[in-house]
């Protein structure tokens, strides 16, 4: 979790003093694409304090109204993230452009006062970008870096899909839309100052809100399934299989159920089957066995509940014979 940390102080730093220089420049120069990263920087940055929040209540420990913990408020938060990513981020861009697409000198400016600041040759808003593109890039490569530690030999896009801790990967979408925001407000504000046309101005804010409500709307699905409750991977899965057969003196697994509670805590419940020569001794021993030997190879499977009975019949032995007529029997 200190790596996830880190990677959100890094972008919370980052995105706060962009949005200050973005609405400066947006100010000065009217610009709408401009206004809409602001925005979005500015969204980023309450982001970034609410999975901070997240993390921090996600640590409390059980208690009697929540004996499994609070790990799921990690998930809660990162939920409300994404919505306003897609609410103020995205609606707010799409609003923008929208209505500078239709009315290009909305709000006062013109062609001339959007793309005509110049400071030392260069316009407002190139400066502006370009120094938000290069602090975004820093920011991005720190959450790329943590979220690389995090997985490990497992290919990016499936440790993206599998992962339980969402802090990393949503800080690194974050910063992938800001990147490509950044570049799309870059090369709109220059088509539209080349071409004297403000309603490119517009378009570009429209792209820049459609990416933020994808990255959302991807954020939204990941935090919903892992809110409803997502099992083990399927490796953990078969490994607790396999100590049950090799720890558990051969018992069957009737059922195997297993839940994150938290992106560090599993909860596990599974149904044992042994066979009836066993005495209570033995299969007490053997469940102990089972549950140490989880418990070492898998940490995280902080709750184990085992059901224990026995294998009263198997299928070599055949049906029940058919009930006796004869009244004596």
């Amino acid at each position: 979790m200190a790596s996830s940390k880190k990677a959100i102080y890094a972008a919370i730093l980052g995105n706060f003093a962009i949005a200050v220089t973005k609405f400066l420049g947006a100010v000065v120069s009217g610009s709408s694409a401009m206004l809409a990263e602001g925005i979005h920087s500015l969204v980023d940055t309450g982001n970034g304090g609410l999975l901070l929040l997240g993390i921090r209540r996600s640590k409390r420990p059980p208690d009697e109204q929540h004996p499994y913990g609070y790990g799921k408020s990690l998930y809660f938060y990162t939920l409300v993230v994404a919505v306003l990513i897609f609410g103020l981020g995205g609606g707010v861009s799409l609003y923008e452009g929208i209505l500078h697409t239709l009315a290009p000198g909305h709000g006062g400016a013109t062609s001339a006062s959007i793309f005509g600041v110049t400071v030392g040759g260069l316009t407002l808003n190139t400066i502006v970008l370009g120094a938000a593109i290069v602090f975004e890039g820093l920011a991005l490569r720190t959450a790329l870096q943590e979220f690389n530690k995090q997985r490990g030999d497992t290919p990016f896009f499936k440790a993206i899909v599998t992962s339980k801790d969402p802090t990393t990967f949503t800080v690194l979408f974050e910063d992938t839309a800001a990147i490509s925001g950044l570049v799309v407000a870059l090369v709109g504000i220059h088509l539209a100052s080349l071409l004297h046309m403000p309603v490119i101005d517009g378009i570009a804010s429209i792209i820049i809100g459609l990416i933020l409500c994808g990255v959302a709307a991807f954020l939204i699905w990941e935090s919903k399934k892992l809110l409803i409750g997502e099992a083990a991977d399927p490796e953990i899965r078969d490994d607790i299989r396999r100590m049950a057969r090799e720890e558990a003196d051969g018992a069957s697994i009737e059922r195997l159920l297993t839940m994150h509670m938290g992106p560090r805590t599993l909860l596990l419940n599974i149904d044992l089957r042994f066979r009836d020569t066993l005495d209570a001794d033995a299969v007490e021993g053997a469940v102990d066995r089972l549950e140490r030997a989880i418990r070492e190879a898998h940490p995280s499977i902080r709750y184990i509940f085992v059901e224990a009975g026995s294998i009263s019949r198997t299928p070599a032995m055949g049906p029940d014979p058919p009930p006796s007529s004869d009244p004596s029997s």
